[in-house]
């Protein structure tokens, strides 16, 4: 892969996580039965983050939770016995039944990942609303999924690859775009 730009630095993601989480007040008119989920991996910094604007802006602090979608993919039907999938632990710190629960992930792309976070959360609870915030949209949907809440738009080919680095897991922030290279 050959790296073709970067997209958005420190400064940036923090501008946009800032942006998103007043448009999340705003929609929902505060933070009353509201619970950020941060889908793992890069989701849930994401979604720790945006629970730490929010109490800057309104002085509450909202309960977060960690979502494992493994077991909800639709891409492992035959996994061999070396590459079993690694399963995380979902952590909600709330009772979801009747809240209004916001999904948080990095990167929006096919849709596919957020339906399994969407299957994966009823099974925890009957939310009132699902929402979805995530950092980057890149377009390419193949299920009837979109994000209420867009760090940044990034229109991409299918060639191309969305790297998102979060401090909190990768030592810096940063969105870069990559291209693959045939050979």
């Amino acid at each position: 892969m050959k790296k073709k730009a970067n997209i958005l630095d420190q400064a940036a993601i923090r501008r946009a996580l800032t942006r998103i989480a007043h448009e999340i007040l705003e929609r929902n008119k505060g933070v009353e039965g509201l619970v950020l989920v941060g889908i793992k991996t890069r989701g849930v910094p994401l979604a720790n983050r945006l629970q730490a604007r929010i109490k800057e802006i309104e002085g509450v602090d909202i309960s977060t939770g960690e979502l494992d979608i493994t077991m909800y993919r639709d891409d492992l039907t035959h996994v061999d016995d070396e590459k079993q999938p690694k399963l995380k632990d979902t952590k909600l710190n709330e009772q979801i039944t009747g809240k209004k629960v916001v999904l948080v992930d990095d990167v929006l792309y096919t849709g596919r990942t957020v339906r399994a976070a969407m299957d994966a959360l009823i099974d925890y609870g009957r939310p009132s609303q699902i929402q979805l915030a995530v950092l980057v949209d890149r377009g390419h949907r193949e299920l009837p999924i979109r994000a209420d809440y867009i760090g940044k738009n990034i229109p991409t080919s299918r060639e191309e690859i969305i790297n998102v680095d979060l401090e909190e897991i990768d030592g810096q922030d940063s969105v870069s775009i990559y291209e693959k290279i045939n050979e």
